[in-house]
């Protein structure tokens, strides 16, 4: 068993190891899944073989000792060597890769419920919701806000006990349906039968223009693919009232970045939009992710637990701070 134990971590390191240096993709949930099954067997073996035998050879040696001081009693001998205690404790212990399956099961399938039921941490890969998200934050999901979740179904179709819509204003991370192993995170800008418009730049949510005040300008590094650098990014920043719910938006100044266009939002899907409007490729791109059905909605952004936003080591006025 030692030995098999020992291959299984090989392969974990491996699976972790590649998927770190980026020669392929992981699915952490099917991976703790497994782990959390394979450490349950360990449990399940532990419990009813290993321990059982460890503690028969513990009593079979006490009694041995017992019967071995009592014939040397009869003898006369009252000094006898050795020390049953520790090599009863020696017997008894666990070995090391019952210590490191076993030992971890409580633990991994606590993981496993919270991460799949209640929270799952998400880490900020791009700059499409800045200044709301910054690159390096490490934010919490509430999978409770839209429904309960059945783990490792299928997007495509609702696997939920129970559903409720997300609210206007919410910011969500979804699964992206073109590509399912990567997930985003966009604010909810239009509901089922809305009618979006966007007039050079400007909101419009069923012909009602979503009112903006200005805060001045944004600086802020984005990568440039053309040199291969960050560089700083001015933009203007406006605070805008998306039917009551306030939040900052970007805008860049050169008008190039402007985008129009018109939409009406399908039955049983939302309209995605990022913070950074014009750094974001949402719901008004074409071929991009398109409107995102409900089932796609992993849960709601809520609060920021870390941050490494702006790369200047962590970012202690960002800590727990609540997502809006």
């Amino acid at each position: 068993m030692s030995s098999l134990t020992g291959l299984l971590f090989a392969a974990l390191g491996i699976y972790g190891g590649g998927w770190y240096l980026g020669k392929w993709n992981g699915n952490f949930s099917l991976l703790l899944f497994i782990m959390t099954m394979v450490t349950l067997a360990y449990w399940l073996a532990e419990r009813f073989h290993f321990r059982p035998s460890r503690e028969a050879a513990a009593e079979a040696l006490e009694a041995q000792d017992a019967a071995r001081r009592q014939q040397l009693g009869k003898m006369g001998i009252a000094q006898v060597d050795g020390d049953v205690v520790q090599a009863k404790h020696r017997v008894l212990a666990q070995p090391w890769w019952l210590d490191w399956t076993a030992g971890l099961f409580p633990v991994i399938l606590v993981v496993f419920l919270l991460r799949s039921f209640l929270f799952e941490p998400f880490k900020i890969p791009s700059g499409s919701m800045i200044p709301t998200l910054l690159v390096g934050d490490f934010i919490f999901v509430n999978k409770m806000s839209y429904g309960l979740r059945i783990p490792f179904t299928d997007p495509g179709h609702v696997h939920k006990l129970w559903e409720r819509p997300p609210q206007r204003g919410d910011v969500v991370v979804f699964i992206n349906p073109q590509h399912p192993d990567v997930d985003y995170v966009k604010r909810v800008v239009g509901l089922p039968g809305d009618h979006i418009d966007i007039r050079e730049n400007v909101l419009y949510v069923n012909g009602v223009e979503q009112k903006r005040v200005e805060a001045g300008d944004y600086t802020y590094k984005d990568h440039s693919e053309y040199t291969d650098a960050d560089i700083d990014v001015v933009a203007r920043m406006y605070v805008e009232d998306l039917a009551g719910h306030q939040h900052p938006i970007l805008l860049r100044k050169d008008p190039l970045f402007q985008r129009s266009g018109s939409f009406v939002v399908e039955e049983g899907r939302v309209f995605m939009m990022g913070d950074n409007r014009d750094n974001s490729a949402d719901s008004r791109v074409e071929g991009g992710i398109g409107q995102i059905p409900f089932s796609y909605i992993k849960g709601r952004a809520s609060v920021i637990w870390i941050s490494f936003g702006g790369r200047v080591g962590i970012r202690f006025d960002r800590m727990f701070r609540g997502v809006k």
